[in-house]
């Protein structure tokens, strides 16, 4: 709903109400003339609304409307990503639980926004409290879009997918257990699916993991945006559950 300005809802008062209601001191003048006095004394009380004061018309106008999407912060906020400036590339990876891959994910340079979500599923509208049984298929993923000019996909993976989780526990991540915590890369091209498998190959061989890596590499499907009090989880409550960190490797 629009608020009402003052000078247009009936009864409010002001200049105009006062030259409409009490006797002018001309009353007894010509007609023309009180006809002319009251048409610049209304023009005032029009014109004067718009400029003066302050207050009125910033309370008249209309603010953002309701329910409307709200812009995610993109990054770690410090950048100055904009959503619609420069290449995009999406990616959407599962490690565990998504509060506190989406952490890590979003500080990196060259991300520009991030988003948690489920998908890998057979169920349609996933939720939390389906999802977490572990029953639907689901895995907690996170959504990353970011600038291949600045962060490769390989890159990111090597460098932060592969050494921010543990991708040799099955079905596992910490105390998280179930196929919902599960290790996967959700490829959204071929090209993707391509880097995708070179970078596990290239990781596994490196034995900086002494189990072999079990991460799935699948072509991406639908992507269910999880509930609004679990996106930006640590930053909305610093010092809550992650079980997630870089390995110095």
């Amino acid at each position: 709903m629009i608020a009402r300005s003052p000078r247009n809802r009936p009864g409010a008062g002001g200049i105009g109400e006062g030259v409409k209601n009490s006797p002018h001191p001309l009353s007894t003048a010509r007609p023309v003339l009180r006809g002319f006095l009251l048409l610049v004394t209304a023009c005032a009380v029009a014109c004067g609304g718009e400029r003066g004061g302050g207050g009125e018309a910033h309370a008249a106008a209309p603010g953002p409307r309701e329910g409307a999407p709200t812009a995610k912060p993109g990054g770690d906020g410090k950048k100055g990503d904009k959503p619609d400036e420069g290449p995009r590339e999406v990616a959407v990876l599962a490690g565990g639980c998504f509060w506190g891959m989406e952490d890590i994910l979003r500080k990196i340079p060259g991300v520009v926004s991030t988003e948690v979500g489920y998908t890998g599923g057979t169920t349609a509208h996933p939720t939390y409290d389906t999802v977490h049984h572990g029953t639907t298929g689901h895995a907690e993923s996170v959504r990353v879009v970011f600038d291949p000019t600045k962060l490769s996909y390989a890159d990111l993976l090597e460098k932060w997918f592969f050494r921010m989780h543990d991708p040799t526990t099955p079905n596992r991540q910490g105390n998280d257990i179930g196929s919902q915590y599960r290790s996967a890369i959700f490829t959204t091209t071929e090209a993707q699916a391509k880097t995708a498998r070179a970078v596990k190959e290239k990781v596994d061989a490196s034995g900086v993991w002494k189990r072999p890596i079990v991460t799935e590499i699948v072509p991406a499907g639908v992507f269910t945006l999880a509930e609004d009090y679990h996106q930006d989880y640590l930053v909305r409550n610093p010092g809550g559950y992650t079980c997630h960190y870089m390995r110095e490797f």
